[in-house]
């Protein structure tokens, strides 16, 4: 990838975009503290210097402390940072909507089928159609859709922590386009997504995601030609390639993250222990993500 025309193909789709839907008063960048976010908050000011469109952090109460801070030493230099704290307890919330679970999809389908739904995409999902498919229920995890409510699982641990408080934020403010670090080539829904993204029913946008087409050599060509200051969690020894949720269920590499925890930041591993207790025990019964090894290595620390 060309860095110097995928800059200016980056800037000039800033540019036009501001023009068309006047981003400066009717947007907001979703700032999570992470390496996305914070290249986007630089190239957004490459490209409308003066802007004053808000950096929007939100506090869920399971970020990275070292994001926090970081978010935070940003806001006391630059008043456009907008931090939102979190509004309900985790732990009670995920008992009463339901833990996440594998995936997002996987997650969405227990719930369903906790509620009695017999929808033709349940039967999909299990393998009971003709469909064959990549986003299929493993084999290792069919016994969670023989008995109805007895696995808690559900995909809205995000609607609760994220979804929810932005959107109030937004409707207080009037704003309505979010602005994203989304990349294509992190793979999954997000290989499929546009840079403009509209409400199915009202037509209108509501959201943007500048980086779209951009990847990892990119951004850090674009880190290190602009000296743009990362969060600490991106440099040695943590070498995290995304951060988000800490602990969180649905990551691939969740046993690498606990790892790093476990070595650097022991306090927050055990807050994952804590917060994700039932799906972690469920992984590492199963062997899947976790090893059963390492659940008696943990017991044996107790």
């Amino acid at each position: 990838m060309d860095y110097e025309l995928t800059l200016f193909d980056r800037l000039e789709v800033i540019k036009t975009t501001n023009e068309k839907y006047d981003l400066e008063h009717n947007a907001y960048l979703s700032f999570s503290g992470g390496k996305d976010s914070t290249i986007l908050h630089y190239l957004l000011d490459m490209a409308l210097p003066n802007n004053r469109i808000p950096r929007v952090f939100i506090n869920t109460g399971i970020e990275y402390q070292m994001i926090v801070d970081f978010v935070k030493g940003l806001a006391s230099k630059d008043d456009r940072f907008v931090i939102l704290q979190p509004s309900t307890p985790i732990k009670p919330m995920l008992e009463r909507v339901g833990y996440p679970f594998k995936s997002k999809e996987h997650s969405l389908r227990v719930n369903q089928f906790n509620k009695g739904t017999n929808a033709k995409y349940i039967a999909k999902y299990l393998g009971k159609t003709d469909y064959v498919g990549k986003y299929m229920c493993p084999k290792i995890l069919l016994y969670q859709f023989e008995e109805k409510g007895k696995y808690n699982y559900s995909n809205l641990c995000c609607n609760e922590l994220k979804k929810k408080p932005i959107h109030k934020w937004e409707k207080e403010n009037h704003i309505s386009i979010g602005i994203t670090g989304m990349r294509a080539d992190e793979g999954g829904n997000r290989a499929r997504l546009g840079c403009i993204i509209t409400d199915s029913k009202t037509k209108k946008v509501i959201r943007f995601h500048p980086l779209i087409k951009v990847d990892d050599n990119w951004e850090d060509e674009f880190v290190r030609k602009n000296l743009i200051d990362i969060c600490d969690l991106y440099k040695p020894p943590y070498n995290f390639k995304r951060t988000g949720c800490k602990g969180c269920p649905y990551s691939l590499d969740l046993a690498h993250q606990l790892e790093i925890m476990e070595q650097l930041l022991p306090n927050e591993r055990k807050q994952c222990e804590f917060i994700w207790k039932p799906v972690y025990e469920e992984y590492r019964r199963l062997n899947y993500r976790l090893k059963k090894v390492e659940q008696m290595k943990l017991l044996d620390e107790d």
